[in-house]
């Protein structure tokens, strides 16, 4: 089971930034990576569409790497069970609805630049690469209805309407600076968290191990919960190299997240000053000091933490296996990786 990450493309597992989540987790990739390889394999031949447009524009950003969180947790949730089905398929059916809902994001966001390169419609165009995010979506769920079970998909049909609500929920407060942090979490629950934990529970689905689905879904909700929680700090604390992405970015744009939620609750006067716009670059350095020595940054890991024993917790009824461990493990690194 175990195979050499050698053999892995570049435009693979193990593209994307340097320190990728799954090079940082070694060991729980290696303890899949038979596993990891085919999912990606699958994952790259069901973007070949006979509309080589589509085609194009899905490999596009998916040969551009990522850290392939959700076909880890799927392939290491379906382990812990004992599936036996297509496992590489079952491992591409949540990165094929990320793709989908990757390029539908970074229209919506008019984004710039995505896993280092020129995002997806700044090189196609928007009605392009919104049809093809829609054939993702389509692909994966027709993928999970020939290899997941009719529980799973209903389970993926409903993720799916989540995922579109906690988008449109975000779009209507863009700029709330009276967002709440029940809204916040309730965005991050549908908008991100619901997909990762259909991702931990497919394979439990597609073995009828309702007892175990549940488990593992309630791990997933709770991990993918303080991953985006995790991200969302990386903003204030984490650097370009670990990260991807601009430290700040989030800050710059006003983007509501945890940390900044906290700060204006702790900070006098900062909602206030962020209502006259967006902050100018050269006042970014020291915002997101300000942000940090309030404690919000702490403050939003602990709830992070939190969120992660609530998930390790629920895995105790999954019988002991090395995959329910890498899964412990797995859960352990999303905050870890802050220190």
């Amino acid at each position: 089971m175990h195979t050499n990450a050698s053999r892995i493309e570049p435009s693979g597992l193990h593209a994307g930034a340097p320190h990728s989540l799954i090079e940082d987790v070694s060991t729980v990739f290696d303890l899949v990576s038979d596993e990891m390889v085919l999912a990606e394999r699958e994952l790259h031949a069901q973007l070949q569409n006979t509309i080589p447009a589509v085609a194009e524009i899905a490999s596009y950003l998916a040969a551009a790497g990522g850290k392939r969180f959700r076909p880890l947790l799927t392939v290491l949730g379906a382990r812990a069970v004992n599936y036996e089905g297509s496992i590489g398929h079952l491992g591409a059916i949540g990165e094929m609805l990320h793709l989908g809902s990757l390029l539908h994001d970074d229209v919506v966001d008019d984004g710039q630049e995505r896993r280092g390169q020129p995002a997806a419609q700044k090189a196609y165009g928007n009605p392009a690469v919104i049809l093809t995010g829609d054939y993702c979506v389509a692909r994966g769920l027709l993928m999970s209805s020939e290899h997941a079970g009719h529980e799973a998909v209903t389970r993926l049909a409903w993720t799916v309407t989540a995922m579109s609500e906690g988008e449109v929920t975000q779009l209507l407060n863009r700029g709330n600076l009276d967002l709440d942090v029940d809204r916040y979490m309730e965005i991050v629950y549908k908008k991100s968290a619901t997909l990762i934990a259909w991702c931990a529970a497919a394979g439990a689905w597609g073995t009828n191990n309702a007892e175990a689905a549940e488990a593992l879904y309630t791990y997933g909700l709770s991990v993918g919960t303080a991953f985006q929680i995790t991200d969302d700090v990386l903003d204030y604390t984490g650097d370009k190299i670990t990260t991807g992405k601009r430290r700040g970015r989030d800050l710059a744009e006003r983007k509501m997240t945890l940390p900044l939620l906290i700060a204006m609750e702790r900070i006098p006067g900062l909602r206030d000053r962020l209502r006259q716009g967006d902050p100018s670059p050269e006042r970014i350095p020291a915002l997101l000091q300000q942000v940090q020595d309030s404690g919000a940054t702490d403050a939003a890991l602990e709830r992070a933490r939190t969120l992660v024993d609530e998930g390790l917790a629920a895995l105790e009824t999954l019988p002991h296996s090395a995959y329910r461990d890498a899964l412990e493990q797995l859960a352990h690194h999303l905050v870890d990786r802050i220190a």
